[in-house]
């Protein structure tokens, strides 16, 4: 009967070990989601958004190393075509960039809102353009999670700040994150400049989560929940084939 009940609790054991697994796997690939607010001014002002995006990427990637401002792949003037951008622009620079942080309902301390407001200068006039928005955990590669609309800016007046409200849904695991903001050209896609934490403190060591971790009785049912939970079944069920041995 020993024998048996082992023979029962290994099967056991072989039966659930590859969903659990593959629900870990699944948990580390788990998509990136987000809906971001754009502000072309008066972002905190309570006025409503100039446009609303939701926001799909890839898993966040945890482990490498980040590259510099500008290493990436850049709209062309072509269509299908991309280049490689890799210097700034003399001519373009940010002045400021502030971040306020919202939407903590279990009040952990790590927050699903990202309340995000940058003023870019320029020598000229005015010049349209576009920023992209990265984040990066506990000092890993960066990860892009909003782009903005075009917009202008004006010379070097401080009235034409942009704001960017990214509510984090899923994706995005509880912990210290910084922000990486580049600016590009809107006409041909060249890369102006960057601002990040090695620039200014307010981008940097930001506790965040995405919404689905954030609550207790939200977090199984977003965070892989299920995953977390099946090696409790397995001790369980071992234990209770030694107990019955």
């Amino acid at each position: 009967m020993g024998t048996r009940t082992a023979v029962g609790g290994k099967a056991l054991l072989m039966f659930l070990l590859p969903g659990w697994l593959a629900a870990s796997a699944f948990a580390e690939e788990e998509p990136r989601a987000s809906t971001t607010k754009h502000y072309v001014e008066a972002a905190r002002e309570g006025g409503a958004p100039t446009a609303v995006s939701r926001d799909r990427y890839g898993a966040l990637a945890m482990e490498g190393t980040r590259v510099q401002p500008g290493q990436r792949q850049v709209r062309s003037g072509k269509p299908g075509e991309s280049t490689l951008q890799s210097t700034g622009n003399n001519d373009f620079w940010f002045f400021a960039a502030d971040v306020v942080l919202f939407g903590d309902d279990d009040r952990d301390g790590f927050s699903y809102g990202i309340d995000l407001v940058f003023d870019a200068d320029t020598i000229f006039e005015a010049a349209d353009v576009y920023a992209v928005l990265y984040l990066s955990l506990e000092g890993g590669p960066w990860n892009e999670y909003a782009t903005t609309e075009d917009f202008t800016i004006f010379g070097a007046v401080s009235d034409d700040e942009f704001g960017v409200v990214t509510e984090l849904e899923s994706g995005y695991p509880r912990g210290s994150y910084d922000i990486l903001i580049e600016l590009y050209d809107a006409f041909d896609g060249t890369f102006l400049a960057s601002i990040g934490p090695a620039d200014t403190s307010e981008l940097g060591f930001l506790p965040l989560e995405d919404f689905g971790r954030d609550a207790p009785d939200r977090h199984h049912h977003h965070t892989g929940g299920g995953a977390a939970s099946l090696p409790l079944l397995v001790l369980l069920a071992l234990a209770a084939a030694l107990r019955r041995r």
